[in-house]
């Protein structure tokens, strides 16, 4: 019995040391490969510039604003003379939205062609996609400051998702244009506040969102916008009414689209001239004399404000190239404030008085043109009350 237990005990202790050893030898040869360094090739950050294509200058304005140097931006339709409803691109044109990393479009059936040849790994920031506009709303988000805000941000996203290592830059440049639109629509908003039931009539419905944003009623008979939204000709009893409406003095201002010409806009306007009903040109895309996208939106709202009150915001009584407050009171310390807020976010937004005599809505309505014409527009989808004419 004692010679079985002392067998039993060996054989354990044997099978024990076997166990021990099988271990110790695994774990031996296990070891090194552990310990041996990753020879896979890491993917390398990004790095800049980025390379953005914008199919209208307006966006890609806004785009470079917010891009600064870690972005190249590239505009496709960079004309007023270029109607953006029937540009067809060329192929050099598809070459580079085809390279693009970032395509930045307006959407609703206004650039379709713009993202036809993007690739997969493309990233596409649409104002239309961001603003649930769809074909056959009106299509000139440019217009509109809800529009402007939310491109920036998603514009600013891409950028930060495209080079993260850039983050700081990107988030301090956005801050920075919002503080801008922040000082464009709040004079503009102190303008809506003092100035109610002010009416217009546009030759086309580019302006739909910023008149409504200012506080204006569209007074273009139905029909004629309707036609003009659809891209036909209006019906002679149309015309018209749009006639006699002006030669009635049915509206403060009349918006026309210089970019849109036909007999039927050279008879409206000359109808506007006879009644003296004072008329502001503008244009679609932006003009060359537009430094950014908010600069252009401040030259056109200061022109419609000349040509309805060109007295507004200025020291009455006076041609001097004055800066005042809301209520047209100036003073050094507004200025000074006024200096020191542009210096901290790059530009402030204010009544800039060109003229404050007879003449000075002729003045204002010649304002920042191409070829003798002035490139002027707006809107905003904050139109409560208001039919969207489309287009």
């Amino acid at each position: 019995m004692g010679t079985q237990i002392t067998r039993l005990t060996r054989l354990a202790a044997a099978g024990l040391s076997a166990v021990l050893l099988f271990a110790t030898t695994a774990c031996a040869a296990t070891s090194p490969a552990e310990t041996e360094p990753d020879n896979k090739t890491s993917v390398p950050a990004p790095t800049g510039p980025i390379n953005v294509v914008a199919s209208l200058n307006q966006w890609g304005s806004l785009a470079a604003e917010l891009g600064g140097d870690d972005v190249e931006v590239t505009s496709i339709v960079n004309s007023t003379n270029v109607d953006a409803h029937d540009f067809e691109p060329k192929t050099s044109d598809v070459a580079k939205l085809s390279k693009a990393q970032i395509i930045v479009a307006n959407g609703a059936g206004y650039d379709s062609w713009a993202t036809k040849s993007m690739t997969k790994t493309t990233n596409i920031v649409s104002a239309a996609s961001v603003m649930g506009a769809v074909e056959g709303d009106n299509p000139h988000l440019w217009f509109s400051k809800d529009a402007r805000s939310s491109m920036a941000t998603a514009i600013t996203d891409a950028y930060i998702k495209a080079l993260p290592s850039k983050k700081k830059a990107f988030q301090k440049r956005l801050k920075a244009w919002q503080a801008d639109e922040k000082s464009l629509e709040t004079w503009a908003s102190e303008f809506t506040k003092s100035h109610s039931n002010l009416t217009y009539a546009a030759t086309e419905p580019v302006v739909y969102y910023l008149m409504a944003d200012l506080g204006f009623k569209d007074q273009t008979p139905k029909g004629y916008t309707q036609s003009t939204a659809s891209g036909g000709e209006p019906a002679p009893a149309d015309l018209q009414s749009f006639q006699k409406l002006i030669e009635d003095k049915g509206v403060d201002v009349l918006v026309n689209n210089t970019q849109e010409a036909s007999d039927a806009t050279n008879m409206i306007t000359g109808a506007a001239g006879r009644a003296d009903v004072p008329v502001v040109d503008v244009s679609e895309q932006m003009p060359k004399d537009a430094d950014t996208l908010n600069a252009w939106i401040n030259q056109l709202i200061n022109t419609i404000i000349d040509a309805v009150d060109p007295t507004y915001g200025c020291d009455a009584g006076t041609g001097d190239n004055t800066e005042g407050d809301a209520s047209g009171e100036n003073s050094s310390d507004t200025a000074a404030n006024q200096s020191d807020s542009a210096n901290d976010a790059g530009a402030t937004y204010i009544r800039e008085c060109k003229a404050t005599n007879a003449d000075s809505a002729s003045d204002s309505a010649n304002f920042g043109t191409d070829n003798s014409t002035t490139d002027t527009e707006g809107t905003t989808p904050s139109n409560e009350g208001q039919t969207d004419p489309g287009k």
